[in-house]
């Protein structure tokens, strides 16, 4: 018995990764335009607890839905992000290179203003699969912002996950194949988990 319940327990495993791995490879298909590339980050985002879970079959008939929707509902959000994640990077690594003090001004400018859009863009990823299909960017923002200020420290120690794994994916390319989608979304997906506060027992209780 024990060995059967091992067994599911592996197979289940192995079927989560395996839709993990496939969400990956259709956001890398659907992420080659520039308009489409946020939006296939947001289906993922919207169908990652399923894949998860193994709770809905037919994944990536979802996946396909909640692209199309929010390729209607958010593209213009999506190329604003895309748009401004390339200058922050071109403003990074300009400054990076150059000389003088003004260089120590600029950085400490831009590098504090990627981490507080990181941090609002994971937030923002964190409550999309329970926000509803309907829900505006504008009401998505101000959800993203209030989970922010809720939980600043542990959306702080995402930030540094997806800059770390940035930074070794820009080492070795091939990483983004496997990652490019799924680093952000896990994370997200990890910060949305509730915490668990520790139970207390009859001993910890003071009458």
């Amino acid at each position: 018995m024990q060995k059967a319940n091992r067994t599911t327990t592996v197979l289940t495993k192995l079927s989560v990764v395996g839709d993990l791995l496939m969400l990956q490879l259709v956001f890398l298909v659907l992420s080659v335009g520039i308009l489409t590339l946020f939006p296939a980050a947001f289906a993922m985002q919207r169908v990652l607890p399923d894949a998860i879970s193994q709770d809905r079959p037919k994944l990536l008939r979802r996946f396909f839905a909640e692209f199309r929707l929010m390729l209607k509902r958010h593209w213009l959000a999506g190329f604003g992000l895309w748009t401004g994640g390339l200058l922050l990077a071109f403003g990074i690594t300009f400054w990076a290179y150059a000389a003088g003090p003004v260089r120590i001004i600029a950085l400490a400018i831009l590098i504090p203003l990627t981490g507080m859009i990181l941090g609002l863009y994971l937030s923002g990823l964190a409550i999309l699969p329970e926000a509803p299909a309907t829900a505006t960017m504008k009401t998505l923002f101000r959800s993203a912002n209030l989970f922010l200020l809720r939980r600043p420290l542990p959306v702080a120690g995402g930030v540094v996950i997806v800059l770390t794994w940035f930074f070794l994916a820009s080492q070795v390319p091939t990483l983004l194949a496997v990652g490019s989608g799924l680093v952000p979304a896990l994370t997200a997906y990890w910060l949305s988990r509730p915490r668990r506060r520790p139970q207390k027992t009859s001993e910890d209780v003071s009458i």
